[in-house]
């Protein structure tokens, strides 16, 4: 009798195990990660175990959480997540900034005290903004930059960072904001991070009001929030610089 439960657990350990891997794991959102998973070969030869997904917090303005009316699982930050195989922590909050947003909706490093601060060390945090700052100075974007790297650094000791420098919605931003990108680069090396500079890289080209570019396909009617197909693009050009820098599968310093 033992040995026949023995192996009528055993047949439906199998069942289980094998529904698991036809139906994916973790899913975030609205289970497009389930039906966009790995295929079945990746599966069976290097498996998923949700306990060793590397944590990444994210903290941004309305690219990365979602402006009014967008769900912040449907934005870049979560498709990178998908893409990546990260367990995400979304924080920010849409027209926010270094200085953006002091006295009304919390700068980033109010938001960073209230969102994220308190919680256990990320393996990656990526602090992604700058877009919202172009009216002010860049000395006091730089200020206030640092004291975002310098709250995690201190908090945070074996976390790595990433730095991802403003996102826009066409491919010639007011000089306004070219002084602030550049003012935050300077901030992501004096602090020894990676920054990545979609502005530079051209991840946005044309201009959708003019009908130009891939601004067509992913920058919305404002000319400033990318479509639906947008996040994903940009998740994957994301994902293909944290590849490139060694931070697409993070773990904390040692």
């Amino acid at each position: 009798m033992t040995s026949r439960r023995a192996r009528r657990g055993a047949a439906i350990l199998a069942l289980c195990l094998a529904s698991a891997l036809a139906t994916g794991c973790g899913a975030f959102g609205d289970g497009s990660a389930a039906r966009q998973g790995p295929s079945p070969a990746v599966v069976a030869t290097q498996p998923v175990v949700a306990s060793s997904a590397p944590v990444v917090m994210f903290l941004g303005d309305s690219y990365t959480v979602g402006e009014r009316g967008r769900r912040p699982e449907d934005t870049y930050a979560a498709a990178t997540a998908r893409l990546l195989g990260w367990q995400p922590v979304l924080g920010g909050r849409g027209g926010t900034g270094f200085v953006a947003g002091t006295r009304i909706r919390q700068s980033f490093g109010m938001l960073f005290e209230s969102q994220l601060g308190w919680r256990p060390a990320p393996d990656l945090l990526i602090v992604s903004g700058g877009h919202n700052d172009w009216p002010y100075p860049p000395r006091q974007v730089a200020a206030a930059a640092d004291d975002v790297l310098d709250r995690a650094r201190k908090r945070w000791p074996t976390t790595r960072i990433a730095f991802v420098g403003p996102l826009w919605g066409s491919q010639s931003p007011p000089r306004a904001a070219l002084a602030i990108r550049d003012a935050l680069r300077k901030v992501a090396q004096r602090h020894g991070v990676p920054f990545i500079d979609p502005i530079a890289e051209r991840w946005i080209t044309g201009d959708r009001r003019q009908n130009t570019g891939n601004a067509v396909r992913y920058i919305r009617p404002d000319g400033t929030h990318p479509t639906d197909q947008g996040h994903r693009y940009i998740a994957a050009r994301l994902a293909a610089d944290l590849e490139r820098l060694g931070l697409a599968r993070p773990t904390v310093k040692n």
